[in-house]
Formats: structure tokens, C-alpha cells, sequence
């Protein structure tokens, strides 16, 4: 075991761990997915529930992540069945949720990098206008050809190893990532716009609108529809229930303090993401108010490119920073899911880093390919068990998000809570010679309330409920 933690790799130090886990979860999910789904989910009503969410089952499936993995010293693939070899099957099944997402976060990579060189060379007026982000997906080449720049540069870091590429990318990119967040969020505050009518919209308004929960026309079914947003989002922000967080605790040592660092994972991922409501919320709603914000998934592409073109000169400067800062974001949350492919290759077949990567990465481009093409040549429509339309994308992501991460997450709940008992994940927490904070809060939550929650989640995301 020893032998295959070295061919591995491991984090230098705590603070390249908690970065380098940051990095996964504040991704694209936390920039693009939070804010519009805090906008269409009552604003201070989803935060609410999220942060409920996230100080509950978010704790709970990080800790049970990362504490699996560094006490096996194996990728999800291998972890489940070295505990118990009948479990087996749940690894397999862990594995199977970043191959899926791997083939789509790459698209979402590509278009950020393509707007980000569109502002790079002055040209961010021309994605404003109408029907610029849907000519541009529906092409056959450009959308390939800007995955594959941002395909090469998530392979290049994961290529080089964990400590001098994923540990060393986190630590140079993470801080600059977060000081761009908070500028573009206090600017968005400074926002004011005079309508037609002569009426003021500030960023400050925009930030009630934020903040301030919505009660209006709640009824127990949007309540439901609310909280599954805010779990799907939780399961894509905290990295939990696809592998990424067990490979990344099989790099940490036994001296790290795992209840402090899942701490501070916890808390940088949820303040980028409420950061990332305040840049963007504030600002839609200035120049378009609250319809606006009911743009939903395309609130990134298609609304935020005409406020940087509402705000004039200033436009061109914060939309720049702001796309190259996304850039950023997904590529730490792309580098964390490739480093799980290559770990759990490595793990299966035995050969060394250099050449799974670059295995990794032409399985990666082929699929990712596939899901460019699904726009064009490979278009259809198909109706979602809640009743969405849905490309070959948006299956994709359906199924990998919304099916198979609660399904795991349940039965990673009975495997631990039940099989082997919370205790076993008790006595890895304080290896360290570190105490267990939260304690009592995960032995419920592992063994009764989290199991049941994402039993309903799953029922309901398949249509069953």
C-alpha cells in the first residue's frame, strides 16, 4: 500500500490539500449553476436551504469521501472493495459518474475559453448580440476546436503529477481566483441604471433581491423542486459522490488534520459560491431587473455578455477579467475530475501516470467531441422525467447528476452507516491525533437522515415520486 502511495502521489502539505479540494469544487457549478438557480428558486429561500444542505448532508458525504480515501490509500474504483470486496460494485459505480461528467465539463470549458478569447481580442461586443451563444454551440468546428485548448491544459497539469501539477496549479491559481471574485462582486454592488420610465435599478437593490428569501406562492411541491436544485447543486459544488474527494483524501498523510481542512473546503466553497450570486444576480438585475433573471441556464452566456456591453467602456474590462476568471474556476474543477479518471486507470491497470493521462485525454477529446456534435449532427429533444427537454448534454448531466450521484450517495450511506459503522470513519478523522468536531452530527446523519434524504432525492430525480 505504501509502494502504490508513492507511484501516486501525495499533497506536500494540508493547505495544497484544502486548495487543491477547493479548487474542485469551486468550478463552473458554483459560477454558472448557483446564481441562476438561487435567481429562479426564490433567492434567500434557496440559500437558505443550501446552506442547510451544506452543514448537513455536505458535511456528512465529505467527510465519509475524503476519510475513505485516506484511510485506503486507493481511488473510488478500488476503495469500496478493499473494505468490504462484496461492495465492490459501488466503486465501480463511483467510476462510472466523472467518466460521464468528463465528457460534457469539457464543452462548458471550451465555450467559457471561446468568450474569454473573444474579450481577449476586443471583440466581447460581438457576443451580446442575439443568437450569438446558440450559432456559436451549433457549429460544428469552433465549439471542438476551443474544448480541445481547454482539454490540453487540464491534461498538461494533471500530465505533470500531484505534487507539481494538481497541488501546484491549486496553489498559484486559487488566491488570484478568489481576489477576482471579490472585485467583480463589490463592483457589481456599485451598479446603478435609469430605465425608460425614469426609474433606478442599483446593485444594491440587486443584492436584496438576492439575499432576501421568497416566500411568494410556496407550496409544498416548489419547496421540493427547491430543495432538489439545492442538492444537485451541492453534489456538483462539494465534488462529493463521484470519486474526486476519496482520490484526493488518498493523497493526503496521516498527520494532516482532516476535521479543520473539511472545515475550511466547506467554507471557501460556499463563500465563492455566494461571492458568485453577488457578482452576477446584482448586475442582471440593474440593466434587465427580475426578468432578467429568469434566463436560467443561460444567464453566463447570453444576459451577463449584454450587461458588460450595457456598462460601456468598463464592460469590456470586467467581462475580460470575469470569463478568464471562469476559465480558472472550471480548470481546477476539470483538472480534479481527469485526476480521478487517471488515478482509478492507474489503480486498474497498473501503469504509470504519463501514459494514462495521455489515454485519459483521447478518450476524453472522442467523447467531448460527441457531445459538441450533439448540437448539430447528433441533435434531438427528449422529455425528462421532470419534465424538461433535454439534449444529448443535458442527458448527460441527468443522468450522471441527477441518478446516479444521489443513488451513490444513498448506498454510500447504508455502507457506512450501517455495514461498517460511523465509528470506522470516527477513529480515520482522529488518526491525526486531531478531535472530531461534528461528531454526534455525522453518526445521525450517516446512519439516518442523510440515507433517507437521498433515497427520496433519487426517487424523485427518476420520476418514481
Amino acid at each position: 500500500m505504501e509502494s502504490q502511495a508513492k507511484k501516486k502521489g501525495s499533497f506536500t502539505s494540508s493547505l495544497g490539500f484544502i486548495l487543491s479540494a477547493a479548487g474542485s469544487a469551486v468550478g463552473v457549478g458554483n459560477i454558472w449553476r448557483f446564481p441562476y438557480l438561487a435567481a429562479k428558486d426564490g433567492g434567500g429561500l434557496f440559500l437558505l436551504v443550501y446552506l442547510a444542505l451544506v452543514m448537513t448532508v455536505g458535511f456528512t458525504l465529505l467527510v465519509t469521501d475524503i476519510a475513505i480515501g485516506r484511510r485506503t490509500k486507493k481511488s473510488a474504483l478500488r476503495a469500496f472493495g478493499s473494505i468490504r470486496p462484496k461492495w465492490d460494485f459501488l466503486g465501480k459505480m463511483t467510476f462510472l459518474v466523472p467518466a460521464m461528467i468528463m465528457t460534457y465539463y469539457t464543452v462548458i470549458g471550451g465555450w467559457v475559453t471561446k468568450y474569454a478569447a473573444m474579450y481577449a481580442i476586443g471583440a466581447g461586443a460581438k457576443t451580446a448580440a442575439d443568437g450569438y451563444f446558440t450559432s456559436f454551440i451549433t457549429s460544428p468546428v469552433s465549439p471542438i476546436v476551443f474544448m480541445l485548448l481547454f482539454l490540453s491544459a487540464t491534461a498538461l497539469v494533471v500530465y505533470r503529477g500531484v505534487e507539481k501539477g494538481v497541488e501546484k496549479f491549486s496553489e498559484y491559481v486559487m488566491p488570484g481566483l478568489l481576489l477576482m471574485i471579490v472585485a467583480i462582486a463589490l463592483f457589481s454592488l456599485t451598479l446603478s441604471h435609469t430605465g425608460a420610465d425614469g426609474s433606478v435599478r442599483t446593485g444594491m437593490q440587486g443584492l436584496a433581491v438576492y439575499l432576501i428569501p421568497n416566500f411568494e406562492g410556496l407550496t409544498f411541491g416548489r419547496f421540493m423542486g427547491i430543495l432538489l436544485d439545492a442538492m444537485s447543486q451541492l453534489f456538483f459544488s462539494l465534488s462529493v459522490s463521484m470519486g474526486i474527494m476519496i482520490t484526493y483524501g488518498s493523497y493526503v498523510k496521516k498527520d494532516v488534520n482532516l476535521s479543520q481542512s473539511i472545515s475550511r473546503i466547506e467554507l471557501f466553497d460556499t463563500g465563492v459560491a455566494l461571492l458568485a450570486g453577488m457578482m452576477i444576480i446584482p448586475a442582471v438585475y440593474v440593466f434587465f431587473g427580475t426578468e432578467g433573471m429568469a434566463s436560467g441556464p443561460s444567464l453566463m452566456f447570453i444576459s451577463l455578455p449584454k450587461v458588460f456591453e450595457a456598462m460601456g467602456f468598463a464592460g469590456h474590462i470586467v467581462g475580460l477579467v470575469f470569463f478568464v476568471m471562469v476559465v480558472f474556476a472550471a480548470l481546477t474543477s476539470s483538472v480534479s475530475i481527469m485526476e480521478t479518471l487517471v488515478a482509478n486507470c492507474m489503480d486498474l491497470f497498473g501503469a504509470g501516470r504519463k501514459k494514462v493521462s495521455l489515454a485519459i485525454t483521447v478518450f476524453s477529446a472522442v467523447s467531448a467531441a460527441v457531445i459538441c456534435l450533439g448540437y448539430n449532427v447528433f441533435y434531438f429533444e427528449l422529455t425528462l422525467p421532470g419534465g424538461g427537454t433535454a439534449q444529448l448534454l443535458d442527458l448527460v448531466d441527468y443522468i450522471s447528476n441527477s441518478v446516479l450521484m444521489p443513488l451513490i450517495s444513498a448506498l454510500t450511506c447504508v455502507f457506512v452507516g450501517h455495514v461498517l459503522g460511523p465509528k470506522w470513519i470516527e477513529e480515520e478523522m482522529t488518526a491525526s491525533g486531531h478531535r472530531f468536531g461534528r461528531r454526534r452530527l455525522y453518526a445521525f446523519m450517516i446512519r439516518y437522515a442523510a440515507p433517507v434524504m437521498m433515497t427520496a432525492i433519487f426517487l424523485t430525480s427518476a420520476g418514481i415520486l
